[in-house]
């Protein structure tokens, strides 16, 4: 790029725009795939067995489950753009949601923190020039839906499956700890965001500027600040709604989490003839509530969208379905593959795209208001 371009493209961004860009840079999609490669590497050279990867049956039932796994992967993408829809009073296209969800996927696969995929929604939904109001509405619904699906979800599959759905043996110490700390700060912040924008936003006010009036958190009494107007915007906008926009919001993030657990399942059912060929549903819902934890753990993961984590992870959680070491580090890599190194690989080519089209409106705009 021209650097008389370059200048040209920067004065039509402003410095806060920026950085959240750069937070999403391409450049950055290296260090989640590294991460993943150098911890791939590592188990293949602890764990791979070439015995057990010949031994797997590469029959008809076992390419139908791969391809059931894509076909649920397209299910919960579809999910997201039907949120979306939902969130937005289906101000966008369905082509639009389907764009969206590409874009927003991606900053989390290269955040570690949901507050980086969060910058990055607000700065995207802002360019589809959605009001205020409605902007921090989808995006604190949005952390609200997520957060219940595993708030409600946890302690009704626990009625079912107890200590067992915690991992083989019903899980060590550390896990339990790891598991019920992680449970306990979702609840924290998912209850705070819903009584913040459901029942009373000048509480919640009160409680951040009180927790930021400690030296400790004195640096972050800004962005308290703008939280907190964002509920107060956010909660006008959600007294408004109808029933249907509730649940209709919730009942497709249920769906789109229930299709990221059921793409494992596929991939596990495809790769382990023992569970295709004694096929128990009770022993799929064990292992649907296996992974449900797997990935409240993984939300405490320090690394860009769970990288190396989620792979070293997988195995331990779920060995006494999958046995041979070996096989389980196939189906993570290539449950990793199908979701979430697909999503760094689209939006690599759609985002280019997508911030080409909001340079040029804006330069377009620039244009006609110079001319006038």
């Amino acid at each position: 790029m021209s650097s008389d371009k370059k200048e040209q493209e920067d004065s039509l961004i402003t410095a806060e725009e920026r950085e959240v860009l750069e937070s999403v840079n391409l450049s950055k999609v290296l260090i989640p795939v590294l991460i993943g490669v150098v911890v791939v590497l590592f188990l293949m050279y602890r764990q791979f067995d070439w015995d057990e990867f010949a031994n797997i049956n590469w029959s008809r039932g076992a390419t139908n489950w791969v391809i059931a796994a894509i076909l649920v992967i397209c299910a919960r993408h579809l999910a997201y753009m039907t949120r979306l829809r939902i969130l937005t009073d289906g101000e966008f296209s369905w082509k639009k949601c389907f764009e969206l969800i590409f874009i927003w996927e991606f900053s989390s696969a290269v955040t570690p923190t949901s507050v980086g995929g969060s910058a990055v929604a607000m700065f995207v939904l802002a360019q589809e020039k959605l009001s205020a109001g409605k902007i921090a509405t989808i995006i604190f619904y949005t952390i609200v839906f997520d957060t219940f699906f595993f708030i409600l979800g946890i302690p009704f599959l626990w009625v079912f499956h107890r200590s067992a759905m915690l991992s083989p043996g019903g899980g060590s110490a550390g896990l339990t700890t790891w598991f019920f700390i992680a449970y306990g700060i979702m609840i924290f912040y998912g209850s705070l965001f819903f009584y913040g924008i459901i029942i009373n936003t000048k509480t919640v006010q009160r409680f951040l500027l009180w927790l930021c009036s400690f030296r400790l958190l004195s640096r972050f009494r800004e962005q308290a600040i703008q939280l907190t107007e964002d509920m107060v915007l956010s909660a006008e906008e959600i007294r408004k709604k109808p029933w249907s926009y509730h649940v209709g919001g919730f009942l497709s993030t249920a769906a789109a989490w229930s299709f990221r657990f059921i793409t494992v399942m596929c991939l596990m059912l495809a790769f382990v003839p023992s569970l295709r060929g004694n096929f128990d549903m009770w022993q799929q819902f064990l292992i649907f509530s296996r992974l449900l934890v797997m990935y409240v753990v993984l939300a405490l993961s320090p690394t860009p969208g769970g990288a190396g984590i989620a792979e070293s992870a997988f195995g331990p959680f779920l060995n006494d379905f999958i046995p041979a070491a070996g096989v389980a580090l196939i189906i993570a890599l290539l449950w990793r593959i199908l979701t979430y190194y697909s999503y760094l690989l689209a939006g690599a080519i759609v985002i280019p795209n997508w911030i080409r089209g909001v340079l040029y409106r804006r330069k377009k705009k620039k244009k006609e208001s110079t001319d006038t």
